[in-house]
């Protein structure tokens, strides 16, 4: 099958598509990456996405009309990406669509997830059935609905012989622990915050002018604060132990609000602050492998929007010697597609019938099959 992810995640500055070609099934699941189309979301979209994710800015009027936006986003983004490939969307057979994430609560009684982008707005700007909502069964069967990238990792990072770790650097960040190929004992969890912190920093720095620290030239001007490093590591967040998730509801912008008020009060420069923060990152992935982890890593595999920061890779790097630190793209997939890859391949397995969450790195009581189908056109009939 030819099968198209879709993928936005909490730094909310783009989409992502990507399609695979998908043959098999686990645990000898062949795979190629066709095409990858990064989208950037416009100014006015992402200032709604952010606004819903506050509690204080966001309404049922602002996330009924986020979520038509977002469909036609996704839609968009899905067709641009099959421009790329010089492909038809008759082409592609099914659409895997995480949609854009704007609350998260794993704990609770009633626990849940919401995730929008309208599917039937892709599947009618396509035609191409569409598997979207992916997050709510994992969290009706006990689990934390995330990560769901853990069942991908394994099934194409897993290497014979090698303890390896899969680490995506997004607004948030997790980790993936991969024994070797044909063992037992991968897991995954959210390890902290990945740059969403260090992105609200640069905005609110620049009054808006920029988004993110391109290269990490601003951080690099900088020089991280030991003491106040160390009293952001003490958060409790990271001394829960797996399985746990983390989202833009605890580390978003109430909690960037403490950091800055605590910068000020520290007389700390932008770009100190910045160099903090992205330590910050790095020793908190760090400080996760070796509470967590059953063995440390021989090969760290990084994809994300992190994995363009050189400063952080560096700090990751020093962090997690002497275990190789390399980037998703030096083993054939461009890091900012990982996930929607990832996606791609869920809907793949919903299609076929088949269980795609991994309990043991959500927390599940079971395997479930994950997500909802929209159909796609009459002339494409529904035929899992």
């Amino acid at each position: 099958m030819l099968v198209l992810g879709l993928m936005s995640g909490t730094s909310a500055d783009g989409i992502d598509a990507a399609i695979m070609r998908l043959e098999s099934a686990p645990p000898a699941l062949d795979w190629q990456l066709i095409a990858h189309h990064a989208q950037p979301h416009p100014p006015d979209l992402r200032a709604a996405i952010l606004a819903c994710c506050d509690p204080r800015t966001s309404g049922v009027d602002a996330i009924c009309r986020l979520n038509v936006m977002l469909g036609e986003a996704f839609g968009q983004a899905a067709l641009g990406a099959i421009a790329v490939a010089n492909m038809q969307p008759e082409q592609i057979d099914l659409i895997g669509s995480h949609g854009q994430t704007v609350w998260h609560a794993p704990e609770g009684p009633y626990a849940g997830t919401l995730q929008l982008g309208e599917p039937a707005l892709i599947a009618e700007m396509t035609g191409i059935a569409v598997v979207s909502n992916f997050r709510p069964r994992d969290m009706a069967a006990g689990g934390q609905g995330a990560p769901l990238v853990a069942y991908v990792d394994q099934l194409l990072w897993s290497a014979p012989g090698i303890v390896r770790a899969t680490q995506n650097i997004g607004g948030i960040a997790n980790v993936t622990f991969l024994p070797p190929a044909g063992t037992a004992g991968t897991f995954a969890f959210d390890t902290g915050p990945g740059m969403m912190l260090l992105d609200a920093a640069v905005a609110h720095t620049s009054n808006n002018r920029l988004a993110y620290d391109h290269d990490g030239a601003l951080a690099a001007k900088g020089k991280a604060d030991p003491a106040f490093l160390a009293q952001l590591l003490d958060d409790p967040y990271f001394r829960l132990p797996p399985p746990k998730t983390t989202g833009r509801e605890y580390f978003g912008a109430q909690r960037f609000a403490q950091i800055w008020q605590a910068a000020i009060d520290r007389d700390l420069a932008p770009a100190d602050l910045l160099a903090t923060l992205a330590a910050f990152t790095a020793q908190s992935i760090a400080q996760s492998y070796q509470q967590f982890l059953p063995q440390f890593p021989v090969e760290v595999v990084v994809s994300g929007g992190g994995a363009r920061h050189p400063v952080l890779m560096a700090q990751l790097a020093a962090a997690l010697a002497p275990a190789r630190v390399l980037t998703s793209a030096s083993l054939g997939m461009p890091v900012e597609a990982k996930e929607a890859a990832a996606f791609a391949v869920l809907a793949y397995e919903t299609w076929h019938g088949r269980p795609s969450n991994l309990p043991a790195a959500t927390g599940a009581r079971r395997p479930v099959v994950l997500g909802n189908l929209t159909p796609g056109v009459a002339e494409r009939p529904f035929t899992p």
